[in-house]
């Protein structure tokens, strides 16, 4: 808008209107083109607006319903929805916003066709899905509730503080105008529980740390959900007690000797308590057994002497059973003389490979092997031992 000398002009384009006033009242809504009227007491003023898919303040709707409601009605929507509607706002088949309770909003409809859905959220608490589609519900504020539950997992629908429904897996949207509403997703997957290393004493006074893992799973959901805020900690606390009670009650050498029975205990301890959880417990083992740096050397020390006590009776029961083996076959030989003559042509072989050269020179005759036998004992035995 300009002013030359005494009159007041203003272009409206074709997307635009323009809201003239004297004095600051309402005159007229001025369309498209170009407005020149006289204004000698500078009483006159223009406002443009747009009109295309746009809103018009409230405020200015609602004063022009009631003192221009032709105009207004040719012009604008005025939406007001009641203390428990929702207003779904299509602009040209478009939706594009959605009113809440209690407010009000003014819509254009001079170029735009403007339609209005209201929903009585009083009657329904499920947002349907012809209207979710037409929604965006991260930007409805708090008057939808939102969720995706997935094919692992079990919805739990709380209203005003109740479990009203087990929701199935999928898409799932209820409108939050005038009451509390919240879901609850628990997975139903096993999940591992660490239970980390913790200070015990044992029946004998040693002080040992016990880690163990754990499987537990959600088989009753809606137990889970009104049993404990959290299953897996309350079961984690569970693990802690069991394996307590159970290392407690017996001294280090059981504890290492019945790794097993402990697991069986902790385990029939944990389940008796987790089937009240909605939750069921499936393996659970004892995964280290920490001992005090003393405790450990000593131990070692045990381990070692063991296995030298072990291996010297192994040592000792091959002796025997050499030392057997040679009265055995000093016994065949004393009763056997060709057996004897066996032998000792193998030990005449033995101790050829040890001799580079034999010069002998006896008669002839059965007495020159025996020589010969002779000579072999006594080079053998005058000949230093090889180191």
């Amino acid at each position: 808008m300009s002013r030359l000398k005494f009159w007041t002009t203003a272009i409206v384009r074709d997307d635009e209107r323009g809201i003239l006033r004297r004095d600051g009242r309402f005159e007229k809504l001025l369309q498209p083109g170009r407005f020149t009227e006289l204004d000698l007491m500078g009483q006159l003023s223009v406002e443009i607006v747009k009109v295309l898919r746009a809103e018009i303040l409230p405020e200015q709707a609602l004063l022009l319903a009631k003192t221009e409601p032709d105009l207004a009605q040719e012009n604008f929507v005025i939406v007001q929805p009641g203390p428990t509607e929702i207003a779904i706002v299509s602009l040209d088949g478009d939706p594009k916003h959605l009113v809440l309770p209690n407010s009000t909003r003014a819509f254009w409809k001079t170029l735009t066709t403007v339609t209005v859905e209201t929903v009585d959220t009083a009657e329904t608490l499920r947002v349907e899905k012809r209207h979710l589609d037409k929604l965006d519900a991260g930007r409805s504020g708090n008057a939808i509730v939102s969720t995706v539950v997935e094919a692992h997992e079990a919805g739990l629908l709380f209203v005003d503080g109740v479990l009203t429904e087990r929701l199935t897996p999928g898409r799932h949207a209820f409108w939050a105008v005038g009451r509390q509403v919240r879901v609850a997703k628990l997975d139903l997957r096993p999940q591992p529980l660490e239970v980390t290393a913790q200070e015990i004493l044992t029946k004998d006074r040693v002080g040992i740390r016990v880690t163990l893992t754990a499987f537990a799973r959600i088989v009753d959901p809606e137990k889970s959900a009104m049993a404990s805020g959290d299953v897996n900690a309350t079961l984690y606390r569970l693990i802690q007690f069991a394996i307590r009670e159970a290392v407690a009650a017996r001294s280090l050498d059981e504890i290492l000797a019945a790794r097993d029975t402990i697991d069986r205990e902790v385990r029939a301890y944990v389940s008796e308590r987790a089937a009240a959880l909605g939750a069921e417990v499936g393996e659970i083992g004892v995964k280290d057994v920490i001992l005090p740096g003393d405790v450990r050397d000593l131990l070692n020390k045990v381990v070692e002497a063991e296995r030298v006590a072990k291996a010297n009776i192994i040592r000792r029961q091959e002796e025997t059973a050499a030392t057997r083996s040679l009265l055995n076959t000093a016994k065949l030989m004393e009763n056997n003389p060709l057996l004897l003559r066996l032998k000792e042509l193998e030990a005449l072989e033995k101790l050829v490979e040890k001799v580079g050269r034999i010069d002998l020179h006896t008669g002839a005759g059965a007495g020159a092997f025996d020589a010969l036998l002779s000579n072999l004992y006594k080079l053998s035995a005058d000949k230093p031992a090889e180191g």
